[in-house]
């Protein structure tokens, strides 16, 4: 064989092996965090174009519509695309400890999964900010919880819990490794723990959440935001080690997993190859009403929803799915791509989303 018939084979294997930038809008995918907070009938037609089915979430947040607002925008969207829309409930924590809780809150989800409800959302108030009736602070490992997710585990509903906040929290601005975690926190010092040293640590959140994790291992449960883990992919793989019902998605984390590929691409990559099964991908993209006095999301709204969607789709793709560098404003540097192979991509951008959430095809 020649030595040029032999790069040719070469490259072509390389080619089989790996996906390219220009085969993002040919590859089926999957975004498993995202919040639509409007009716917006042209990120439906974005989503499309890109190859993109997507999970819109609700949040009991302060910052978002109502609950029942976002449930009827969710359930119009799906109506407008029940191919690629689907959306995942939540409960209120309001009358947390009063006798009835447990049943209420039951009814009210039974109700969102038969309107097409496919999870079941816990956020970061369950732990940093609900209390119950009496004024105690409410931990995911309440055992006043067990009620709603022995229901959930009875169901075969996945729960998403997002719970504490990346490590970045509990560090002054100036410790902080990437700018999208300092934006948000200089914009909502409610939730900057650095800020409010009284209040729980990171370390207690977490073993809450895993004193939780470990009491249901039946649950399936998605660690929301690479399980407030981002900051080591060791500890992560540990979790993952741990508690082998478990996933996490990748919303708004990308970017405190580009420190860590900066300082050790071989590492990364050889976390995402080995726990292949475990990852979805997601990007907390925040589709809402136009507001120039909002508060810094994660990622930033812009007045271009959709091209701010694309935009941030097709540069997680570029780290992802490709060798190729890009600059990352978050970091202030230049990350190159992780190259994953395809068949890691398949599974991190649509099978372990579709096996988890029980979706057919």
């Amino acid at each position: 064989m020649s030595l040029l018939a032999a790069l040719l084979m070469a490259s072509a294997t390389t080619s089989a092996a790996h996906y390219t930038e220009a085969d993002f809008a040919r590859v089926a995918k999957f975004d498993s965090h995202f919040h639509a907070n409007v009716e917006d009938p042209r990120f439906l037609a974005l989503a499309k174009r890109d190859r993109f089915e997507v999970l819109s979430i609700n949040v009991d947040y302060p910052d978002f519509p109502a609950l029942a607002d976002q449930a009827r925008i969710a359930r119009a969207m799906r109506a407008a695309d029940p191919a690629d829309f689907r959306y995942a409930t939540t409960f209120s924590m309001a009358g947390f400890g009063t006798p009835g809780w447990t049943e209420r809150t039951i009814a009210q989800l039974d109700q969102a999964f038969a309107r097409g409800a496919i999870a079941v959302k816990v956020w970061k108030n369950i732990g940093m900010v609900a209390k119950d009736a009496s004024g105690k602070r409410v931990f995911l490992d309440d055992p006043r919880l067990d009620g709603v997710m022995a229901h959930l585990e009875q169901r075969h509903i996945p729960l998403i819990a997002h719970q504490a906040e990346p490590k970045n929290c509990w560090l002054p601005l100036d410790q902080m490794t990437t700018d999208n975690d300092r934006d948000y926190f200089k914009a909502h010092p409610e939730y900057y723990m650095y800020l409010h040293p009284e209040e729980p640590s990171y370390e207690a959140l977490m073993a809450a959440r895993d004193r939780f994790v470990a009491r249901h291992p039946k649950l399936a449960f998605d660690g929301a935001h690479m399980a407030s883990l981002e900051w080591s992919v060791d500890e992560l793989a540990r979790f993952f080690d741990r508690y082998p019902n478990t996933v996490v998605d990748l919303a708004a984390r990308l970017s405190n997993l580009q420190v860590q590929s900066n300082a050790d691409l071989a590492k990364v990559r050889a976390f995402f190859i080995k726990y292949q099964d475990r990852i979805l991908y997601g990007t907390d993209l925040t589709d809402s009403p136009p507001d120039p006095a909002a508060r810094a999301q994660n990622p930033p709204a812009t007045g271009d929803f959709p091209k701010e969607a694309d935009r941030v789709w097709r540069a997680d793709w570029r780290y992802l799915a490709t060798p190729l560098p890009q600059r990352v404003e978050a970091i202030r540097a230049d990350a190159k791509g992780l190259n994953l192979p395809r068949a890691v991509i398949d599974k991190i951008y649509w099978g372990n989303a579709r096996r988890f959430f029980h979706l057919a095809g």
